[in-house]
Order: structure tokens, then C-alpha cells, then sequence
């Protein structure tokens, strides 16, 4: 098997396994009047879908960025801009909404360009 490929796998395997565990463990814990779930729960529930996002743009996008490395600055754009507005606003739609958005965004604007 190749280094290259090991490397992916610990890499994601880690920053995902991060992603849910560090607000299990450093978040503030947020109150929730109308909800009846313990907090904790209420962020492994948060970060679980933060967490299944950015492993999914990692792995899907490895291979394409490895064939063409000028896709690598979209990809960048579009995770930082998912982790940005997941930051602000803990909303998992609007997040992937608006990485979407900037990925497609910069990837025409590198092609109109180049």
C-alpha cells in the first residue's frame, strides 16, 4: 500500500475523531430551553455532522486533488469558508452551503483566469 495513502487515512481519521471529540471536552456547554437532552449530547450530535462533512470533502477530493493539483486552492477555500461558518453560526446546512458556494466560486474564477 502506499505511504501517501496511509498518511490520508491517519489524517483524517484524526482530525475527524477531533472534530468530536474536543467539544465534548472544551466546548461550553449551550443551554437549550425546548430541548430535553442533556447539553453533551446535544454538542456530540453538533459535532458528528461538522465532523462527517469535512471527512467527506477530505476523502472525495484527495484523489482529484493528487491527479490535479491546480484544484487544490478551490478545495482550501471551500473547507475553510464550511469551518468558518460552522464557527459562527453551528448551523451543519449553512455551512456546507456556503463551502459549497466558495468552492465553486474560486474554481470558475481559476478558469475564466487561466
Amino acid at each position: 500500500m502506499s505511504s501517501n495513502v496511509i498518511i490520508v487515512c491517519l489524517v483524517v481519521g484524526t482530525v475527524n475523531y477531533l472534530f468530536r471529540y474536543l467539544p465534548l471536552h472544551l466546548g461550553a456547554a449551550r443551554k437549550t430551553a425546548s430541548s430535553t437532552r442533556p447539553a453533551w449530547i446535544n454538542r456530540v450530535l453538533d459535532s458528528i455532522g461538522i465532523a462527517s462533512i469535512c471527512a467527506l470533502l477530505v476523502v472525495s477530493s484527495t484523489p482529484d486533488i493528487l491527479r490535479n493539483t491546480h484544484r487544490l486552492l478551490p478545495t482550501l477555500v471551500g473547507f475553510v469558508m464550511l469551518a468558518l461558518m460552522f464557527w459562527r453560526s453551528k448551523s451543519i446546512i449553512f455551512s456546507t452551503l456556503a463551502g459549497a458556494i466558495c468552492y465553486g466560486l474560486v474554481f470558475k474564477i481559476m478558469l475564466l483566469c487561466g
